[in-house]
């Protein structure tokens, strides 16, 4: 008698066991299969890179290709001094990261300006006839520019941002700064960056 693992099957005039035939499906299948998750992974991020740059494409005209972002002043009454260059500069890495656009030091065609205007703090909770949480409201205006097409009032236009960050009344703002300046930088990164590119 014959068991299965006996059985030879002709193929193309050639005897093959099927235990041999199944190890060089298997491992046909493994190669292909690998070769396929490749191709569909790439075709995924053509996909999403072919969205990402229609819905850049569509809202930053085409002949803007350059932008700057020049230094952000500090005009509040209290001034902490590690918001003007830091916003400055987070607001920088999130265009280049965001938008097809490379910045330059002069002359871009998108030029951007702002002003911290705003960093008061108000009584926001009271709790037993004493303040319990304090607000710190910070303001800013931001300024874009287009000079590729200094007529177009979507592109130049001055506009004011602002947000709050609550913190403990238990501190003093001098105290409750380095838990809450990360917040207020990336809050207002990002506030500034949505109003300068509110028509995506």
């Amino acid at each position: 008698m014959i068991s299965k693992n006996d059985l030879i099957i002709k193929r193309n005039g050639t005897a093959s066991r099927s235990g041999n035939i199944g190890n060089t499906l298997h491992q046909w299948f493994k190669a292909t299969g690998i070769r396929f998750l490749a191709l569909l992974l790439l075709a995924g991020m053509l996909v999403l890179g072919g969205c990402y740059s229609f819905k850049d494409l569509g809202s930053i005209p085409a002949d803007v290709k350059t932008f700057q972002v020049e230094l952000f002043l500090n005009k509040a009454r209290y001034v902490n001094p590690q918001l003007s260059p830091q916003i400055t500069d987070k607001l920088r890495q999130k265009i280049v990261g965001q938008t097809r656009l490379s910045p330059v030091q002069d002359n871009g065609d998108y030029q951007i300006s702002g002003t911290v205007t705003g960093y008061d703090v108000s009584t926001s909770a009271i709790s037993n006839q004493q303040a319990s949480i304090n607000r710190l409201t910070v303001a800013m205006s931001i300024k874009l520019v287009n000079n590729k097409n200094p007529d177009d009032p979507k592109s130049n236009f001055e506009a004011t941002v602002s947000r709050n960050f609550d913190f403990n009344a238990s501190l003093s703002l001098t105290q409750a700064e380095p838990q809450l300046t990360p917040d207020i930088i990336k809050n207002m990164v990002d506030e500034a960056f949505n109003r300068l590119f509110s028509n995506w």
